[in-house]
């Protein structure tokens, strides 16, 4: 039986100038919105918080200093 890794969250490691996927899916979720983020959109993480972000709004938005 083939495993599709369609409509399953992956699971990546972020790193200052990537990803390393470490359980393989389709996409992950925003850590502010909960939007679904295709993985081949991927665009906006923080390495510290170890968080994938939908757009760079909310990436500034989360990384902003309180």
């Amino acid at each position: 039986m083939l495993v599709s890794n369609s409509d399953r969250p992956a699971r990546l490691h972020y790193m200052a100038n990537g990803f390393r996927v470490l359980s393989p899916g389709d996409h992950v979720v925003c850590g502010i919105s909960g939007a679904r983020i295709p993985l081949e959109l991927l665009r906006y993480w923080s390495v510290a918080r170890q968080e994938a972000f939908a757009s760079a709004h909310l990436a500034s938005e989360a990384l902003a200093p309180r």
